[in-house]
């Protein structure tokens, strides 16, 4: 099973606003670089969608470190907040319900066929490749910067 890293970030102009996502996958000393834009989204979605983005460059079954400084997106693997939204019902621990659930269930099924662990760095600190995926995200919201309708929501 080929092992590979996947950076990730997302960010947003406003939050909600206009959004764009990054992904930089570390395969062998090869790089690819994924991004895109939304434009009407929030800054978790962006964050979420980023890894989905990573996770749909892939052509096969992985071993994978997933790099992210998403709290929200880290802690809901590392401390098994998802496994407890699963069982409320994909509610929090105060019955209401989770926010992003469409991205959730989307992130779950393509991380299905890897094996992965998920690893908090610190944003905007001295971490080159979390710096590039910022990057790689906002200069997608400066690309579509006054097209903010011309895409769907993700």
């Amino acid at each position: 099973m080929k092992k590979v890293d996947i950076y990730t970030d997302g960010a947003c102009s406003f939050n909600p606003g206009p959004g764009g996502y990054g992904a930089v996958l570390i395969y062998n000393g090869a790089e690819k670089e994924v991004s895109g834009f939304v434009g009407e989204t929030t800054n978790n979605r962006m964050e979420l969608f980023a890894v989905i983005a990573g996770l749909r460059a892939l052509k096969e079954p992985c071993q994978l470190r997933i790099f992210s400084d998403s709290a929200y997106l880290v802690n809901a693997f590392e401390k098994c907040w998802l496994d407890e939204w699963r069982q409320n019902n994909w509610a929090a621990a105060a019955r209401k319900k989770i926010m992003n659930l469409d991205l959730w269930k989307t992130l779950l099924i393509e991380l299905q066929p890897h094996k992965y662990e998920f690893v908090k760095v610190k944003g905007h600190a001295d971490n080159e490749y979390n710096n590039r995926c910022d990057l790689l995200a906002r200069n997608e919201i400066k690309k579509h910067s006054g097209k903010a309708n011309d895409t769907a929501d993700v």
